[in-house]
């Protein structure tokens, strides 16, 4: 079982059971919805979903007929997106997870749409907090 939660903790959710076919999507509704280069979204089983508080704070924006982005309306963190054409599942934002899962994604979708300053798979360096000399900016 999987555990999750948004950005503020408004919303608490868990999955039951495995995240099915895990993929970076670069598509720029993705892009626009995530504020990143991509999102990693993992379908779930409607069933297996259950949001366990703050079920009234979540709103959706429908981007085509029958095809919604669920978010947190307080501090707008994406949760799921549901589609009427597969209504027995839905796709989760795994960012939402709180938990550590087993699945990895499989793919990198739509790359021909990502960012043009999004280099998949750069040889940058990683750090385990902010990157060294990071000056903060004061307004």
């Amino acid at each position: 079982m999987y555990q999750g939660s948004c950005l503020c903790g408004a919303v608490t959710l868990e999955v039951q059971g495995g995240i099915d076919a895990i993929i970076h999507c670069h598509c720029s509704k993705c892009r626009k919805s995530s504020g990143t280069a991509y999102a990693t979204n993992g379908f779930v089983a409607r069933s297996a979903l259950r949001i366990k508080s703050g079920d009234a704070q979540i709103a959706f924006y429908e981007t085509a007929p029958g095809k919604k982005r669920h978010f947190c309306k307080i501090c707008a963190s994406p949760i799921f997106s549901s589609n009427d054409a597969s209504p027995q599942v839905l796709r989760l934002r795994l960012g939402i997870l709180d938990s550590d899962i087993v699945e990895r994604p499989i793919s990198h979708n739509f790359i021909s749409s990502r960012a043009n300053w999004d280099e998949l798979d750069a040889p940058l360096p990683r750090y385990d907090g902010h990157e060294p000399g990071r000056k903060v900016i004061e307004r």
